[in-house]
């Protein structure tokens, strides 16, 4: 355990990811397995469990220390994160790691789960114990496996290129075994290590850079149209279907496998030759138009899936390549051959479904593409010709450029602080918008798009104006107005506005504007009668 501390300890203080790539790389080089596949396993976002409510935990903590509890609550709410602040404030803070805590695995597997149902008084007494012997470093990790909030900003990337270095390993290996489901076990580890290939295992998706403006400049750099493939970019789930000997399943983007919610769809791939792996779009459509997305969620991890819900959501994946044809990886040829590849395996069978291509003279004819794209689809993806099938997103190749976001101006009413780098400044917003009655309606959150810069004078501005304390949100009084972008909108009664939208984020502070010129409540009715059916 004492290994993993000192692991998240340099991970914790460093932003370079050369460091960080290095500290991994250093640790699995000669860590036990059973601990190796637990930390993977946490690193991936795993274990997102809660042990001890972080109320009562507070409560016990200002006992133990013989504190006011609105102090402990201060402290909690100045620092942003519980786990750090209690590591703050135990006695052995500035003591270094030893080893006061068990192994990973026994903590996780055995007295974690017993922890949490054992009587109040066991649960505070085990607690104490604890406090009394940890350091800070000991204690902050203690706490984030204790409340099941691990994150540590470790990228998917850094973290697969460090087990392919410690593990002399190619890096698609490690990316393929780590997207299929497993449990963190020594059996895992030593399968990982060994090399072996799993049977239906996906390839690792390779992914697009945005685009925000086809201008003269970026076009320039891109080349001639005709070097490049041009689809629909599909508001789906990305998927790969894998097809080999014996079976045949259907993977996510995130790794988790799908297949029993989409019965019909194996029973159609079982039909493709062995050795066969495509990667496209996973959608609902019915009667030949693509559903909304919403529509997918419904089917989206079912477990049962009824004939009324066939009939009602029938699935389809539109293709969009070939990796693997006769059971050869062909990643390595270019995306003009593979194509030509899939489009005969679409002749043969008659029931895969091709994304699309696009013809158009110049770039500027994208941009009347790009405006009205068809139902389900969000705007256009740019493929060169050239270009092989990478891992993760590589510049150069793939490139996303979505339609023009919606947007409306809001009024601040609401702040809380974020996590981890920015834990002190107020880092998530609520934003509202006037009702009918001239009173501000709350119409969404959002976390990101303002500079470093931008938040620090934020976070002054609230500290100095907070006007009421709900636990760790202060309420502001309404002065200033954001321009807040969004992909869609659809009508919601669960909001109180009455509409719901996609990816909120701020796209700027409209300090040239007053709070009563932001827009109202009338604003988003507009623009869900300007929006696309999928998005209804």
């Amino acid at each position: 355990m004492r290994a993993f501390v000192e692991l998240y300890r340099a991970l914790d203080q460093t932003q370079s990811q050369k460091a960080k790539v290095e500290a991994l790389r250093q640790y699995f080089s000669g860590a036990e397995p059973h601990e190796a596949a637990w930390v993977v396993h946490l690193l991936r976002g795993g274990h997102a469990r809660r042990f001890v409510s972080p109320r009562q935990l507070r409560h016990w903590l200002a006992d133990y220390l013989r504190l006011p509890l609105d102090l402990i609550e201060y402290a909690y709410h100045h620092v942003g994160d519980l786990s750090e602040t209690i590591a703050l404030l135990l006695p052995n803070r500035h003591r270094e790691p030893t080893e006061a805590l068990p192994p990973l695995p026994y903590l996780a597997e055995v007295e974690l789960p017993r922890i949490q149902k054992a009587p109040e008084a066991e649960q505070r007494a085990w607690l104490i114990s604890y406090w009394e012997r940890l350091s800070f470093w000991e204690a902050f990790v203690f706490h984030k496996l204790l409340l099941g909030a691990l994150r540590v900003g470790v990228a998917e990337g850094l973290l697969q290129r460090a087990l392919a270095e410690a593990l002399h390993l190619p890096e698609s290996h490690i990316a393929q075994k780590l997207a299929s489901p497993w449990v963190p076990s020594p059996h895992f580890y030593q399968q990982l290590r060994a090399g072996t290939e799993a049977h239906l295992d996906p390839y690792p998706f390779f992914l697009a850079y945005g685009v925000e403006e086809l201008g003269p400049d970026f076009t320039e750099k891109l080349g001639p149209l005709s070097d490049y493939q041009v689809e629909w970019k599909w508001d789906g789930v990305r998927v790969q279907v894998v097809r080999r000997a014996g079976g045949v399943a259907l993977w996510s983007r995130g790794g988790v496998c799908l297949s029993e919610s989409f019965p019909e769809l194996l029973a159609l791939y079982r039909q493709l030759p062995v050795g066969t792996v495509i990667d496209g779009e996973l959608l609902i459509v019915r009667e030949g138009a693509v559903q909304p997305f919403s529509q997918l969620q419904r089917r989206l991890l079912r477990k049962k899936v009824t004939q009324a819900l066939l009939r009602e959501l029938p699935a389809a994946v539109f293709a969009y390549d070939l990796l693997e044809w006769e059971g050869v990886d062909v990643r390595s040829q270019p995306l003009s051959w593979r194509r030509a590849q899939l489009e005969a395996l679409a002749e043969a069978y008659p029931f895969l479904h091709l994304s699309p291509r696009l013809e158009a003279p110049n770039w500027e004819a994208l941009e009347a593409f790009r405006r009205q794209p068809p139902i389900g689809a969000e705007g256009l993806m740019l493929k060169r010709l050239e270009s092989p099938y990478l891992t993760g997103r590589k510049r150069g190749y793939w490139w996303k450029y979505k339609r023009a976001p919606y947007t409306v101006d809001a009024v601040l009413v609401y702040a809380q602080r974020g996590h981890g780098r920015r834990s002190g400044w107020f880092t998530d917003l609520t934003f509202a918008l006037w009702g009918s009655e001239g009173e501000l309606v709350t119409f969404a959150k959002a976390y990101s798009g303002l500079t470093d810069a931008e938040m620090q004078e934020l976070t002054r501005w609230i500290r100095s104006h907070a006007q009421e304390k709900m636990g760790p949100i202060v309420k502001v009084p309404p002065v200033w107005v954001f321009e807040i972008a969004f992909e869609g909108i659809q009508p919601s009664t669960r909001h109180k506005c009455g509409y719901a939208v996609r990816f909120p984020r701020i796209l700027r502070w409209r300090t040239d504007k007053q709070p009563e010129e932001a827009d109202s409540v009338l604003r988003l009715a507009q623009l869900v009668g300007s929006a696309h059916p999928q998005e209804l």
